[in-house]
């Protein structure tokens, strides 16, 4: 009886020791709240590259890459990638918006669908919202939004 009490306790001590690893191995993960600048140029060809300013977890370049299609007036669907490229980590987040061809103002937001090194296993959804000079192709963005990531080594 004794023999049986010991095995059922440390059993139940097994399972409960259990549970609170991985309830410890799912805190790890956190969300950033992301509030950045982007200082950019449009190469042409729906093509951009810009510098990411005050970015934190973000903090580095972006290459864009969009397909701009039908449209109402001067105002454009626009969908693409930008890859995120900081120092130990890239993010690319897939995003649809508008372009204005008249102003230059776009907009564009969508979840992320890949990432490596720190950012690994990253997910959450950014906001570009910006204007683009269109005599000279620079641009400025605000960068917003939210990224959830284990940043435990």
């Amino acid at each position: 009886m004794k023999t049986r009490r010991r095995v059922v306790v440390l059993f139940l001590f097994v399972v409960v020791g259990t549970l609170m690893t991985v309830s410890e191995a799912r805190a790890a993960a956190s969300c950033h709240r992301i509030n950045a600048k982007g200082v950019g140029q449009d190469l042409g060809g729906g093509v951009t590259e810009a510098d990411i300013i005050g970015g934190g977890l973000l903090q580095g370049t972006t290459v864009g890459n969009f397909v701009i299609s039908a449209g109402s007036g001067t105002v454009f669907t626009i969908a693409g990638t930008v890859v995120f490229t900081t120092n130990q980590a890239t993010l690319t987040v897939s995003v649809a918006g508008i372009f204005d061809v008249a102003t230059g103002e776009f907009s564009a937001s969508g979840p992320v669908t890949g990432a490596t090194g720190k950012l690994a296993g990253a997910t959450g959804e950014l906001r570009l919202e910006g204007i683009e000079n269109l005599s000279d192709g620079s641009f400025v963005e605000d960068v917003t939004g939210e990224i959830c990531v284990d940043l435990a080594p």
